[in-house]
């Protein structure tokens, strides 16, 4: 049939004579006899070019000649008679000459004849067994391996069976039989026996599973194990009276202990209950000393000092016991590390009397770090400042010690009473690595002005030699010249010098000027230290000499009565142009104290302005070396300093956090501060007030539209 130029093909003459014919029969043929010899191609390339123009044409004639569905269907119909002819009935022979092997047969036969109708009786028989054994009976665990081996070879392949018929019952046995161990073990055993017996239960647990159980068996055997002698009475063992982790922490019971973090930490969050015990005994331990210091200072008469080493030593040895206790018995675990900590800061931050632990801490570091303090070697100084400083990183107000510990550090340095530089700079090493070169920076300037402070003194003694004025007989001076930003706030206060006292201070300024600094010197008088030789009357008309080692103050209100005369309090702040509340403190400490070289009129402790005074000539002292202590001028310099600071510190972190964020409310400005703090921890009400501040120097204003929120102003 043709159309106009175009031949039409018709169906059948295209699928029988063409597809079929050509192509198919070829590719049945080939699939059901494979590839002839040396063939390489099922077809060639004209092959599949004739085949594929036919199909395309057939598909692409104008309606009603398209046979595009029609040969579809014709090839989904060919595929499917092909594989029911062909493929399935070879499948089926070759299935029937696959039958299983004569052992796999005999095995089926003996489950579904023998095994099916046994295996409870026999799993229930080993069952009763392996609880003899438990109870210490002997049995015969090669038989017991036996059945096993029955067991999972009735899974063909795989433990099905094994886990099924043996090992779901002996898990419930397993659990009913522990269960009734563990209430007669609680009922008549301490804790570290109990633990003694559940320790043995496991490990014969785990030797059962690996001389006759599957291996597969020994993590959910264990598991039940744990569960009914750890789980299910976990509080009752820590919390027993007598023998639970308290009373093993205060026997030092470390074993035991040991055992009990192991059996706790098989479990999940095991070790929570536990690790919450241990630091609610360490605070327990660290707030007796705590209470006894208390007792102590209110049965004490005398006035309460920032020294109590005693108590000090017996934190530093609490925290160097339980540190090695959790060390060394509870592997660091960080649950312990976080009970140690949690206990610490607690009692570090629970001060009594008049001082806090942090001056206490420090006046200890002054102790040991001082000439002539602490009998110590240089060795144990040095592990007792790392234990120093491991308290210290509990301290909340660590500004406080850095303050406290900077006075003291001033007053070594410049009264040369530091038993050793290295030891002070590795207290200073110790504190910058736990909170930072901004907390140490002045201490370490500190050190630095000293070291050329002895440059500036080997230069000042050159230059003494070689003054032009030393016939005028300048008293032998040794000056430290120091950076005021470096060292603690000192008060300063204005003396007339006696004569020769005031050529020593002369003769220096030659010195210094001479040098062509720039740098404005003042003189702090209420720090320098001066020897004199005073000679009192003695028996027999002999005169009694001493050497005095007093302040520069006290110094120059000695010298005032050299003339021999009595001056009032008045007339003697006059002569030395001595404001009257610092000439109180250094006539008190001269007519007061343990040692009186100075007379007082009348003979009380106070002193008055009327208060009349003269050289007292009945003085006399078994010393010849007599040292006269003075209360010092900056008794609250610390306090007021810090808080200070601490003013300024809040400040500073509001106005950074406000201008970042422009607009704030209230509880999340404070929590935001309280995180950028890092030396100490200020309550809300102290944040509030620098609010307040803040808010009146208009740095801050409130919003409006938003109460308890804050703007900042630029």
């Amino acid at each position: 049939m043709s159309i106009g130029n175009a031949s039409i093909i018709a169906f059948d003459k295209g699928w029988d004579e063409e597809i079929k014919a050509k192509a198919l029969n070829r590719l049945h043929e080939h699939l059901n006899k494979g590839a002839e010899k040396g063939q390489k191609k099922l077809f060639n390339n004209n092959d599949y070019a004739l085949t594929y123009t036919v199909c395309y044409n057939m598909c692409t004639q104008r309606t009603p000649y398209n046979w595009s569905e029609d040969l579809y269907a014709k090839h989904g119909e060919t595929i499917e008679e092909y594989l029911k002819e062909h493929v399935l009935g070879a499948l089926k022979q070759k299935n029937h000459h696959s039958l299983p092997t004569l052992a796999i047969a005999g095995l089926r036969k003996f489950k579904t004849l023998i095994y099916d109708e046994v295996k409870k009786d026999v799993a229930n028989a080993m069952l009763v067994i392996i609880d003899d054994e438990r109870d210490g009976k002997d049995v015969d665990r090669d038989l017991l391996r036996q059945v096993v081996e029955l067991f999972e070879s009735m899974g063909m392949g795989s433990l099905d069976a094994y886990t099924a018929d043996l090992e779901e019952p002996l898990l419930t046995t397993t659990r009913e039989y522990y269960a009734r161990k563990r209430e007669e073990w609680i009922a008549k055993d301490s804790t570290p026996d109990y633990l003694i017996k559940a320790e043995k239960a496991l490990e014969d647990e785990k030797e059962r599973v690996l001389n006759y159980l599957n291996s597969h068996s020994e993590s959910k055997v264990l598991r039940v194990c744990e569960e009914e002698l750890l789980e299910k009475c976990q509080t009752t063992l820590l919390e027993k009276e007598g023998s639970g982790c308290k009373a093993l922490l205060a026997n030092d019971m470390t074993d035991d202990l040991e055992r009990m973090f192991a059996l706790f930490n098989r479990l999940d969050n095991g070790l929570g209950p536990m690790a919450k015990i241990v630091q609610e005994y360490i605070a327990l331990v660290g707030n007796s000393y705590t209470d006894e210091r208390e007792a102590r200072l209110k049965a004490e008469e005398k006035k309460e000092k920032a020294d109590d080493p005693d108590f000090i030593k017996k934190l530093l040895a609490c925290h160097a016991k339980y540190t090695g206790v959790i060390k060394v018995h509870f592997l660091n675990h960080p649950n312990f590390q976080k009970a140690m900590k949690e206990a610490f800061i607690h009692v570090m931050n629970h001060s009594v009397g008049n001082y806090t632990n942090a001056e206490l801490l420090s006046t200890y570091s002054d102790r040991i770090l001082k000439a002539g303090g602490e009998k110590m070697s240089e060795t144990e100084v040095d592990s007792s400042l790392d234990k120093i400083v491991e308290l210290f990183s509990y301290l909340d107000d660590k500004d406080f010690f850095g303050e406290v510990f900077r006075n003291q550090l001033a007053k070594r340095l410049l009264n040369q009473k530091s038993a050793s530089d290295d030891l002070e700079k590795a207290m200073i090493s110790k504190l910058k690595v736990q909170v930072g070169t901004q907390f140490t920076s002045k201490m370490e300037g500190m050190l630095n002005d000293l070291s050329t402070a002895l440059e500036h003194e080997k230069a000042f003694k050159d230059f003494r030699e070689n003054d032009s004025e030393k016939s005028r007989k300048v008293l032998d001076t040794a000056v430290q010249v120091l950076t005021t930003g470096n060292w603690p706030t000192y008060q300063c206060p204005e003396i007339a010098l006696p004569n020769q006292m005031q050529l020593a201070v002369d003769q220096f300024m030659r010195f210094y000027n001479a040098e062509g600094t720039t740098r404005r010197v003042k003189w702090f008088y209420s720090l320098g230290t001066v020897k004199i030789r005073a000679a009192f009357p003695g028996k027999e008309g002999k005169k009694s000499t001493y050497d005095l080692e007093v302040a520069t103050l006290q110094a120059a209100a000695i010298m005032a009565f050299e003339d021999g005369k009595s001056y009032t309090f008045t007339e003697l702040a006059e002569k030395l142009m001595l404001d009257p509340k610092f000439l109180k403190p250094v006539m008190h400490s001269l007519c007061c104290g343990k040692y009186k070289i100075i007379a007082k009129s009348p003979s009380t402790n106070k002193i008055a302005d009327k208060d009349s005074f003269t050289v007292n000539k009945k003085f006399k002292s078994p010393n010849k070396k007599v040292k006269i202590p003075m209360a010092s001028l900056d008794a609250n310099a610390n306090t007021k300093k810090v808080e200070e600071d601490r003013s300024i510190t809040i400040d500073a972190a509001l106005v950074r956090i406000m201008k970042s964020r422009k607009t704030l409310d209230h509880q999340n400005l404070i929590a935001q501060v309280l995180s950028q703090l890092h030396f100490f921890k200020p309550n809300a009400k102290q944040i509030k007030k620098r609010i307040e501040s803040l808010l009146e120097r208009e740095y801050l204003e409130r919003n409006e539209d938003k109460p308890g929120t804050y703007n900042y102003l630029a």
